[in-house]
């Protein structure tokens, strides 16, 4: 079932807690360094968990002036400096004009959207009164001025909105937005996930639901997918933006080509608001879908850039759904989990996997799984890659993405081959 038209990947970015750039956020999870830290954003001694995946050093003055800056909430900066950069790659004007600004879209997802905002203005209509809310309060809070941002910005008339999916946001958005090319909507598509959680309110709602690991006193040991010893995910901050193209303008244009997106899947659970269906089999059917729509079989897949958030029953089921998915290969396809290293960005995870799950394909590169020293009894004989980045010859990879409430998304990404 692989009909309708070929899409591609042209240009992509990434900001994330190993720093601003694919260059830095690649070269740090090859090398298995981990960018969690202790929380400096705000005083995080009230709360139980106190790490997290801080962008370092982020300044967007370069994409976004200062009068805008104060303007926007981070997640929508995030977004902003992903998608100009990311169309610098793709080889695109800066502003676009019609026909390509009519045939290009936007869609960023986000499951927070402005949180960080919202704490900070609520704090003012208590303190202060809601008459001292800031004028910008809603565009600066509502999960779709980061997509909505991106296309003032970029000048795009396509479809334009974002996906809110909890941790599936962004994968669900890469998805679409491949729907959207095939069935000949648009031609070219700024898409990706953006989240900035790094507020008292909602780190401390997470830790409330002890979702979040404790282990304060050595935060880049915390985030531990697969490893019998995981006590919960360590939040992030974090973004990526990529540029998918119908195959042939990208070839007209001269374009670079990275990856081909080959197939995309839905599915829910139907089960539970924060676990995931016994066995993974939502996800399970995500991933079978995904194939079935792209032409393949698991066999042809060599890597899984896993969703392992480090919680005791999500890297459980997840582990459970690859071993069924891949039967017999099971062993012989290289597992990772980034979050190991960049910490659990919500919303933008699956975009920022995404980014990684094509370097991957690119330089035939799996990065490790950090911090996996006893492996949980559900990965006995799969190929976690703990410790160090393993290299090997990648075909195809699926990368995987759950959220909260039973939202499913599986991406097949193709390495390119003229």
């Amino acid at each position: 079932m692989s009909g309708g038209r070929r899409v591609v990947v042209t240009g992509m970015e990434v900001v994330s807690a190993l720093g601003a750039g694919l260059d830095a956020t690649w070269d740090g999870l090859v090398s298995g360094r981990s960018g969690i830290r202790p929380i400096s954003r705000f005083d995080p001694s009230r709360i139980d968990s106190r790490i997290a995946g801080e962008v370092p050093d982020f300044d967007p003055g370069d994409v976004v002036d200062r009068k805008e800056q104060r303007r926007n909430d981070r997640f929508a900066l995030f977004a902003l400096w992903c998608a100009r950069r990311a169309m610098d790659a793709a080889g695109l004007p800066g502003r676009l004009e019609r026909p390509l600004a009519e045939r290009t879209g936007v869609i960023v997802g986000s499951g927070i959207g402005g949180g960080t905002t919202f704490v900070e203005q609520v704090g003012v209509s208590v303190e202060r009164g809601p008459d001292r809310i800031s004028p910008f309060f809603i565009p600066m809070v509502i999960a779709n001025l980061g997509a909505g941002q991106v296309g003032i910005m970029s000048g795009a008339l396509g479809p334009n909105f974002a996906t809110v999916s909890a941790c599936a946001s962004g994968g669900h958005a890469i998805g679409e937005a491949w729907e959207t090319i095939r069935r000949d909507d648009a031609d070219v598509m700024i898409v990706g996930g953006t989240e900035a959680p790094l507020a008292e309110a909602l780190v401390g709602s997470f830790a409330a639901m002890r979702a979040l690991s404790t282990r304060n006193d050595d935060p880049a040991a915390a985030s531990r997918p697969f490893d019998a010893g995981r006590d919960g995910f360590v939040i992030a901050e974090g973004a990526a933006c990529l540029i998918l193209e119908e195959l042939e303008h990208a070839q007209w244009r001269g374009a670079p080509i990275l990856a081909e997106v080959a197939g995309y899947a839905a599915t829910g659970d139907a089960s539970h608001i924060t676990l995931p269906a016994p066995g993974g089999e939502g996800a399970l059917r995500a991933a079978r879908r995904a194939l079935q729509k792209a032409g393949m079989t698991p066999d042809a897949i060599d890597h899984v850039n896993a969703h392992a958030t480090s919680t005791p029953e999500g890297d459980r089921a997840e582990l459970q759904a690859i071993r069924t998915l891949l039967g017999d290969r099971a062993g012989e396809v290289s597992v990772t989990a980034n979050k190991s290293m960049l910490g659990h960005t919500l919303g933008a995870a699956g975009a920022i996997e995404a980014v990684v799950t094509i370097q991957s394909l690119r330089h035939g590169i799996v990065p490790p799984t950090i911090n996996l020293v006893d492996v949980d009894p559900a990965g006995d004989g799969l190929d976690l890659t703990p410790g160090t980045a393993r290299r090997r010859p990648l075909r195809a990879a699926l990368s995987n993405s759950f959220g909260f409430g039973g939202q499913n998304s599986a991406l097949v990404i193709r390495r390119w081959d003229p």
